[in-house]
């Protein structure tokens, strides 16, 4: 016969394994983000406000530019230098080889610009990372009204666990 602090510790247990198992949740795939939509296209003339308006930016994507690194760079900048092209005193420097990457990690805005005065030629880019949020579980409930599921667990396996759970501490 189990004492109520072994009990206890058995309930404690089996709602510990029904949380593990209904915290998985299924992500997205980080997405590869080809700045300005081609090869090379981090170059003047281009409209980035209009390609990065059809982009959606998640934690975990990649930006990827493509460009000639002799005329141009690809610099993190804050706001203000993007709005003023200034191109001293960056963030980082994403330039390595003109076929360069860059990992969104916040939730947040990111500023780029390209130095040399191609700023002013169109060469900066904004774009506004989100978080990616879990994809709705399980089916919608049924006509009639049925149990449904939290976080991948049905809520009957949650009431059964209760349950025998509420037996053994009980009993």
């Amino acid at each position: 016969m189990l004492g109520s602090g072994e009990k206890l510790a058995m309930v404690v247990a089996v709602l510990g394994v029904l949380v593990v198992m209904g915290s998985g949740v299924e992500g997205r795939e980080p997405t590869l983000h080809r700045v300005g939509g081609g090869k090379n296209t981090w170059a003047p003339n281009v409209n980035f406000t209009e390609w990065s308006s059809h982009e959606h930016f998640h934690v975990g994507d990649w930006l990827y530019f493509g460009f000639d690194k002799t005329q141009y760079n690809v610099l993190e900048v804050n706001k203000t230098s993007y709005d003023k092209c200034i191109d001293t005193g960056f963030i980082t420097n994403v330039t390595k080889g003109g076929r360069d990457v860059f990992n969104l990690t916040e939730a947040k805005p990111y500023y780029f610009i390209s130095g040399r005065g191609y700023c002013f030629s169109g060469m900066k880019l904004a774009v506004n990372v989100t978080v990616t949020l879990p994809p709705p579980s399980g089916d919608p409930p049924k006509k009639g009204g049925s149990f449904c599921s939290v976080g991948g667990v049905s809520r009957w396996t949650i009431l059964l666990s209760l349950l025998a759970a509420t037996f053994l501490f009980c009993s």
